[in-house]
């Protein structure tokens, strides 16, 4: 079954846990999700693997998230998804997918739970 990991390789987080994967005798799919952001439909499926709902899922300290006005708790889950998907930079990294599991690595170690 393969692996798929939303990465950015400037995060520290990111980067070792992609390492941890492949210490595993792992190899993933790289998604370098700023340059390519998942789909509506993925990342719905992503926080439905996750059991987060949107804001949990968000990078709350990001400038991008006060100066968009998505701390406003009035905003539909359907809204947050959309801010994600436009400003990828505000999705928590790395993500782990693993068939229909997935994991956020904060810790690195926290994806060892879903291979």
């Amino acid at each position: 079954m393969s692996v798929v990991i939303f990465h950015n390789p400037r995060c520290t987080k990111s980067r070792q846990t992609l390492q941890l994967l492949q210490d595993q005798g792992v190899e993933p799919e790289v998604v370098e999700y700023l340059k390519k952001p998942p789909s509506k439909t993925r990342l719905k499926q992503i926080l439905k693997m996750l059991g987060m709902k949107p804001r949990e899922l968000m990078r709350r300290k990001e400038t991008e998230y006060k100066e968009l006005g998505l701390d406003d708790e009035s905003l539909s889950q359907e809204q947050l998804i959309d801010a994600m998907i436009k400003t990828p930079k505000l999705i928590e990294r790395p993500i782990v997918i693993k068939g229909n599991k997935a994991a956020i690595g904060r810790p690195p170690e926290n994806v060892l739970e879903i291979l």
